[in-house]
């Protein structure tokens, strides 16, 4: 009586996310087009880019450049400031990184004077030099 195997068997090669309740099985079919998405290593949203959003609307026939459009820019501006937030970043990394090196050369030579100034030779053995 218990169908559930040769439905779910038809569709084995799809990953189905499954809600099972008192009314039986509810597949999302959102939940089906991202992962078959990302099965095919495609973005999450198919008009996030591509060339419906990343070429220009229309061409002048002289070889002028088209104006950007109104989201275009925007998308071009928003990406230019996360570069700006990465290099930013990567100096701030640089920096932290030379500061720490500094740090381990400072107690280094702390701790190399500390045992030079324990370090000496008494009484004979000083005069002798």
């Amino acid at each position: 009586m218990n169908r559930l195997p040769a439905i779910l068997s038809k569709f084995s090669n799809l990953q189905l996310i499954e809600n099972v309740g008192s009314r039986g099985i509810h597949v999302t079919g959102a939940q089906m087009s991202i992962s078959w998405r990302r099965n095919r290593r495609l973005p999450k949203n198919p008009t996030s880019s591509g060339p419906l959003t990343d070429l220009p609307d229309y061409t002048y026939m002289d070889g002028r450049p088209t104006p950007l459009g109104v989201r275009q820019k925007a998308r071009l501006d928003r990406q230019r400031d996360i570069a700006d937030k990465i290099v930013k970043g990567l100096y701030e990394v640089d920096f932290a990184k030379e500061l720490y090196q500094n740090k381990l050369r400072a107690t280094e030579e702390e701790r190399k004077q500390l045992l030079d100034s324990k370090l000496k030779p008494k009484g004979k053995l000083l005069l002798k030099k």
